[in-house]
């Protein structure tokens, strides 16, 4: 094999056969731009993952972060490949030329990006953080924050972190204790706990600028009363040096199944009564401006949960074709062994591994195309059609990944067999780092409710209907296909039966049974994920049919032949299970509500 972490002939598929990244060229936003600068970016992250991130990931995971009176410390490990990541300018990659940014396509970015999740998610989480949080000030900050803050982040030389949750709060961002006062002269004293947050505290960065979410003193109850604050940790001189210390401190670390060179901590505000804090926008708009950065995080953690699952596929596909053990079916006891990769369930395994991760990268990627589409729409109207697409599938891209792209790493783990449960290999490292992902910008139950509850309504349930008509264009496209008819025919039967689950769904919703309605949306979710990869494997499926016709080189051919063999593994293989799933929703199975505390 020639590739690391991800397959580059795989990843110039989906961009530039499947959706067309080049025809973003033609904007102008991306006028700049060729084919060359988008391969070099490519090349520039496929570089760092294989030569830097994906050698040192397991030494950084041993290495964990420590405590040193009230300063977090970093292995030299760990910051050799953050600084790789920042010097390489993958932070502002996507940002205006204005702000130092490359101004390249999201789906370009997405993709360089994921690469570098894959190699080692927890050693760049501190950058992604970072780029996520100054991505939300870019949207919603003032003109002077974003000078003082912003640019600096976009450098890497400050680094940024989002403060939701709370030690006794979780998902229940309305239960937010965390308080904030006008002073007088435009800031504000902060004070309160934050907990589970993310690179809080490192020694990499000049700087942390923590966004915090609290509430003022006539905040309305619940999540509507949440305002958005700028916390550095070092104050910021109007000529951009650093000033005093503020009111913020770590009291301890929280260790983690994986991520484990990423800090994550308890934080508390306002211990000595003076953090000082300064207010985001319009008071009480807080999470709506959370949800900004919520947003773009939830598509990194789909994008890093299928590309830490790729690179779990790409370690078991080597080691299925070097180690050797055991005979064919049927074989003379005597005879020779064999490749494993030769053994039919080691086959499916890998097919199954490859669907997912496959899949999963179509998922995240067409996600960022929409946010290039959207961007570079002179017309409003479409602008906000292609915003809100991504907002229906949003909770999908997060979701859907986390989940499979994890039974992916499980796999690539039996695959190793015994050894694949010992740290002499990497692929029980990458699947302590994707367990964490299920968990990542709001746990699957939270994803599903968004999903069900709102975004399938939203708009008068328009956008919804929109990525319903491009899932039966494709099924139309694919009736006089004889290789894809069948399965195309599969996804229609299965497509009619979400649909009217969902409706029934929403009815129910409309008469304020809401318990009724969400009870089973999990269910529902994975159902509907399944329908979008199915989607998504027609489509890749039509390209590469079309493209072996006009191949006679042997690699590319095979190339072809094993995406149209993903794609009918998973047609046969995972989409049975989407009328299972649909029957407890439509059914209004209530054994999760009826059953008690004490019968559990």
């Amino acid at each position: 094999m020639n590739w690391s972490v991800a397959n580059r002939r795989d990843v110039d598929f989906l961009l530039y056969e499947v959706l067309g990244a080049e025809d973003l060229l033609m904007r102008e936003r991306f006028a700049d731009h060729d084919r060359q600068s988008l391969d070099s970016a490519l090349d520039l992250a496929f570089s760092i993952s294989r030569d830097i991130l994906f050698p040192n990931a397991r030494k950084a995971d041993a290495e964990e972060p420590y405590l040193e009176g009230d300063q977090v410390k970093v292995s030299p490990t760990a910051k050799a490949g953050v600084n790789a990541v920042v010097e390489a300018g993958f932070i502002a990659a996507s940002g205006d030329f204005e702000d130092g940014g490359m101004q390249l396509p999201m789906v370009v970015t997405q993709a360089c990006l994921g690469l570098v999740k894959g190699a080692d998610p927890a050693t760049v989480a501190y950058a992604m953080l970072t780029r996520a949080a100054a991505n939300m000030l870019k949207a919603h900050a003032s003109k002077e924050q974003q000078a003082k803050y912003m640019a600096s982040m976009l450098e890497g030389r400050f680094f940024g972190t989002m403060c939701l949750s709370e030690p006794d709060v979780g998902s229940s961002l309305g239960d937010i204790k965390s308080s904030a006062v006008p002073h007088g002269d435009g800031s504000y004293r902060l004070r309160g706990n934050k907990m589970w947050i993310s690179g809080a505290d490192q020694d990499i960065s000049e700087n942390i600028i923590h966004l915090v979410l609290a509430k003022l003193p006539d905040a309305p109850a619940g999540a509507r009363g949440l305002s958005l604050f700028i916390v550095p940790k070092w104050h910021v001189r109007d000529d951009g040096s650093l000033g005093e210390r503020n009111d913020v401190r770590v009291v301890g670390l929280n260790h983690k199944l994986g991520y484990r060179a990423t800090s994550n901590c308890a934080l508390n505000f306002g211990e000595s009564g003076n953090c000082i804090a300064y207010l985001v926008g319009k008071p009480h708009m807080g999470l709506a401006y959370m949800f900004h950065m919520m947003n773009e995080a939830r598509v990194g953690v789909g994008t890093g949960s299928t590309m830490a699952g790729y690179a779990g596929y790409g370690e078991a596909l080597r080691y299925a074709k070097e180690r050797v053990q055991g005979r064919p079916l049927g074989a003379e006891p005597g005879s020779a062994p064999v490749p494993i990769i030769n053994h039919p369930d080691v086959k499916r395994m890998l097919l199954q591994q490859k669907s997912y991760v496959e899949g999963g990268l179509a998922l995240c990627l067409f996600g960022a195309f929409l946010i290039d589409e959207a961007a570079t729409q002179e017309d409003q109207e479409q602008r906000e059609t292609k915003e809100q697409i991504l907002d229906v599938l949003t909770p999908i891209i997060k979701s859907w990944p986390a989940e499979y792209c994890l039974e992916a790493n499980k796999l690539a783990m039996q695959v190793h067999g015994g050894y694949g449960y010992t740290r002499d290999f990497i692929v029980e490292k990458l699947y302590r780092d994707n367990r964490l992902n299920p968990i990542h910008e709001g746990t699957t139950w939270v994803q599903a409710q968004d999903f069900l509850g709102r975004k399938v309504r939203m708009a008068g349930g328009n956008p919804f209907h929109m990525l319903l008509d491009s899932i039966r264009c494709e099924i139309a496209a694919h009736e006089q296909l004889p290789q894809t008819s069948s399965a195309a025919d599969a996804l229609r039967t299965v497509l009619d039966q979400a649909t009217d689950v969902i409706a029934e769904m929403a009815a129910l919703q409309d008469a304020g049974k809401t318990e009724a309605a969400l009870m089973n949306a999990t269910n529902l979710l994975f159902a509907f994920g399944h329908i979008v990869i199915a989607w998504l494997w027609l489509w890749q499926s039509r390209v590469a049919t079309a493209a072996l016709e006009k191949s006679d080189v042997s690699d590319e051919r095979n190339f072809y032949q094993g995406k149209l063999a993903a794609a009918r593994y998973f047609f046969e293989f995972e989409m049975p299970q989407v009328s299972a799933l649909l029957c407890p929703v439509a059914g209004g199975s209530t054994v999760s509500v009826e059953v008690t505390g004490d019968q559990l």
